[in-house]
């Protein structure tokens, strides 16, 4: 019997290839991401403690007025920080949006030519087995024609 082959194989292996590379990328993207929000939660980390420290500095006695000064310039650069990259995560999610979606149509491409390779093997076997079937009705045939003489000509050697 003839072997299975997938005339559209190389196709399907450059479409997993395509569907790998997507993931990557959105892999990678999330990695970035991931990276965002911990830089985000540093800064919030610093934030507090800078509020506790200058709570303490502000407190009775005698205050540093330079220091409380430098202190609220560092929060203010805190806060233009942590905007830059709340701005920049949310520029990610958007690029997080378009590689997920690029990511889902090359696992229906792949999907797509995987079901039809499915179905020309499903083919191609039913085939294989309508010739097998016929090969052996043949056979059968051929041993039918060639016993009925032999058949024939039992009663009358009796």
């Amino acid at each position: 019997m003839a072997k299975f082959h997938f005339r559209l194989a190389t196709l399907l292996r450059l479409r997993e290839t395509v569907r790998d590379e997507r993931r990557l990328e959105l892999a990678e993207a999330e990695r970035a991401d991931a990276k965002l929000q911990t830089r985000l939660a540093e800064l919030g980390g610093r934030q507090r403690q800078l509020q506790s420290e200058c709570r303490a500095a502000a407190g009775p006695g005698e205050v540093d007025v330079p220091q409380l000064v430098e202190a609220h310039q560092y929060a203010a650069a805190l806060r233009e920080r942590e905007t830059k990259l709340e701005q920049e995560r949310q520029a990610l999610a958007v690029e997080i949006g378009g590689r997920r979606q690029a990511v889902v149509e090359a696992d229906r491409d792949v999907q797509t030519l995987e079901k039809l390779r499915e179905s020309q093997w499903q083919a191609h076997r039913r085939e294989e087995e309508r010739q097998e079937a016929k090969q052996l009705d043949e056979v059968a045939s051929q041993t039918a024609d060639n016993l009925l003489p032999v058949a024939d000509a039992l009663p009358r050697l009796g």
